[in-house]
């Protein structure tokens, strides 16, 4: 959006965030990001304001505003034609929809490397999650290396996805009646057995476990469990808890006192998962989700750390292979190690799909018009 706003010379106005989603959490754009650090990093390249100018914000509240959800995976050209006008002619616009607008490729360089700028600079967190985000960071670090686990395994996540591998007929049931009760989530009849073959579905802990252990990772490695509850709890957890016995997460490093102002706030939780794996001497993503994807890109950025990208569809196939017997334990490990050997993470060109967006790498998780490295551009 800022992006967009510095090409068409137009005012940006600070976010407002979503509170209908499932999380209901009320937290506001400066419950989270230094707005002030935000606006005046900025200031050199488009005009922001923390809220409509009295006048333009009685018109607004009078229902006097046009709302549009702009079109996904747009190049700039369709904001000069299609959305400039309609500022031009309301003198206000709001945009309802702001993930994935604006194209990953085919941008100007200038538009490639603001992204970057905002991401990576404008864009900082509170002071107050700063310091705690440092502080579990100093604890784990205290004790040596750490490897991060984004373990999409909630409640909404997988009632969301309709993934059920693992879990009892009365979970599966519970889950199947979330996904009906939320009107926003618009696929209901979902086969998770298919979806999980065609690597759809977010690994289990059971599944990261055994992966773990093929790509030989030290036993006594910290594991840090970067995500809200995960269903099923100590049962779903105890594969991974018995193969790595120092498994962590922000709850069992701080003191309930120490989270008591970030309680039913899961963005802000989320902020310090996201300090804590930007830190982390390895990352694994157990879903392609936002926030993964942002910090694989993240990481790159800060000089292509080791994040592994886990090729879901294969791992399925070979979990259940090696379970089922069929496949031995040297094997199974020497082919994910194989597998995932050109998935950590390093320099890379971003593959474009011209007519299928959705599909291509996302700017986001590799924008390699901001990267040092071979055959990269150099840094902002």
């Amino acid at each position: 959006m800022v992006a967009i706003a510095r090409s068409l010379n137009v005012t940006l106005i600070v976010p407002e965030l979503d509170k209908t989603s499932f999380w209901n959490d009320p937290s506001e754009f400066q419950d989270i990001f230094d707005v002030e650090h935000f606006i005046i990093s900025l200031r050199d390249e488009v005009r922001i304001l923390r809220e409509l100018p009295p006048r333009v914000k009685r018109r607004v509240e009078l229902g006097k505003f046009y709302s549009v959800p702009p079109v996904s995976w747009s190049d700039i050209s369709y904001y000069h034609k299609k959305i400039l006008p309609a500022i031009q002619k309301y003198k206000v616009l709001h945009l309802n929809r702001t993930d994935a607008r604006l194209a990953n490729n085919g941008l100007p360089l200038e538009i490639q490397r603001l992204r970057c700028r905002v991401n990576y600079s404008a864009l900082k967190f509170t002071s107050q999650i700063e310091v705690l985000g440092r502080r579990v960071i100093r604890m784990l670090r205290q004790n040596g290396p750490f490897l991060v686990i984004h373990l999409r395994y909630e409640m909404d996540m997988l009632a969301f996805s309709g993934c059920t591998q693992g879990c009892t007929p009365k979970e599966t049931e519970e889950l199947t009646r979330m996904r009906y009760a939320y009107p926003w989530w618009k696929e209901k009849v979902i086969n998770s057995f298919v979806k999980r073959k065609d690597g759809l579905c977010p690994l289990t802990p059971e599944e990261v476990a055994i992966v773990l252990r093929a790509l030989d990772i030290d036993k006594s490695m910290q594991i840090y469990i970067a995500a809200g509850e995960i269903y099923g709890g100590k049962r779903r957890m105890a594969s991974l808890t018995l193969a790595y016995p120092n498994v962590v997460r922000k709850e069992t490093l701080l003191e309930p006192s120490d989270l008591m102002f970030f309680q039913n706030h899961s963005s802000q939780m989320a902020a310090l998962d996201y300090l804590v794996s930007l830190e982390s001497d390895i990352f694994v993503p157990t879903y392609d989700g936002n926030m993964a994807k942002v910090v694989e890109g993240h990481r790159r950025y800060l000089g292509f750390k080791k994040t592994i990208m886990l090729d879901r569809k294969l791992i399925v196939e070979l979990v259940d292979q090696y379970t089922s017997g069929s496949l031995r334990w040297d094997e199974f490990a020497s082919l994910i190690k194989a597998v995932h050997s050109n998935r950590m993470g390093s320099a890379a060109t971003r593959a474009a799909i011209p007519d299928r967006p959705k599909e291509e790498d996302y700017f986001y998780a590799n924008p390699q018009e901001c990267l040092q490295g071979p055959n990269m551009l150099q840094t902002l």
